[in-house]
């Protein structure tokens, strides 16, 4: 566990299991393709833990991501965070990971463009900044984002097995300095009106036409059909 963590996490057999299943950052980004989108039905909003995310079988974003924290934490990755900001406050956190001098991620989403990526960038910026376009929605964009060692900031706090939703590590995020990321007003157009386009062409599908997706980790079977 991290410094300043001095209450390792109880897990039972079932979730012991599952951990020594999951060596991987690869079997962890599977594990999380096959799982439902928590589309946290009836308005009421959760956050939960990797126990909440093993009981209920679907995940969001950060719930996805905190579950990735957890099971690579037991095979010696930091528990890093990846925090993104954008204009419209729809927020993305991701995991992240270093593999022999490379940056890769974790991730779960409503967008395809979102979920991972092979351990293939230079920097975390460099990773960060393979989201930048696949961002840009009706109302999205990126303008910062943050490495968060999750374990360390939230100290003694029960973020990994509690049958309670873990809003403090929300707020943490929301309250960490973000790193600018900037990008033209005339490219943001450009890819906003490419998507407006593409969405009504093709209503209830998501564009996954962008550069670089030779970097991106395998989809989850809902985008495979995407264009």
């Amino acid at each position: 566990m991290a410094l300043g963590d001095q209450r390792p996490a109880v897990f039972t057999a079932r979730e012991r299991r599952l951990i020594a299943r999951l060596r991987t950052p690869a079997a962890v980004q599977a594990y999380l393709n096959a799982l439902p989108y928590n589309q946290e039905p009836g308005g009421r909003a959760t956050l939960r833990s990797f126990r909440g995310v093993v009981r209920h079988g679907c995940a969001h974003c950060l719930e996805a991501a905190l579950f990735a924290a957890v099971v690579l934490e037991q095979h010696g990755y930091p528990a890093l965070l990846l925090s993104f900001e954008s204009i419209d406050r729809l927020d993305h956190v991701i995991f992240v990971y270093r593999r022999r001098g490379r940056w890769g991620s974790i991730a779960r989403s409503r967008d395809p463009g979102l979920h991972g990526r092979k351990p293939m960038f230079a920097t975390p910026q460099a990773l960060a900044r393979s989201y930048m376009d696949p961002y840009v929605d009706f109302t999205g964009r990126v303008t910062g984002y943050a490495v968060v060692n999750i374990a360390d900031r939230m100290g003694a706090y029960e973020w990994r097995v509690t049958d309670t939703n873990v809003w403090k590590v929300e707020r943490v995020l929301l309250d960490h300095p973000h790193r600018p990321l900037r990008s033209s007003d005339a490219r943001v157009n450009r890819l906003r009106l490419r998507y407006r386009a593409f969405r009504a062409a093709f209503p209830g599908r998501k564009p996954v036409f962008y550069r670089g997706r030779e970097r991106w980790s395998p989809l989850p079977e809902e985008f495979r059909d995407e264009g």
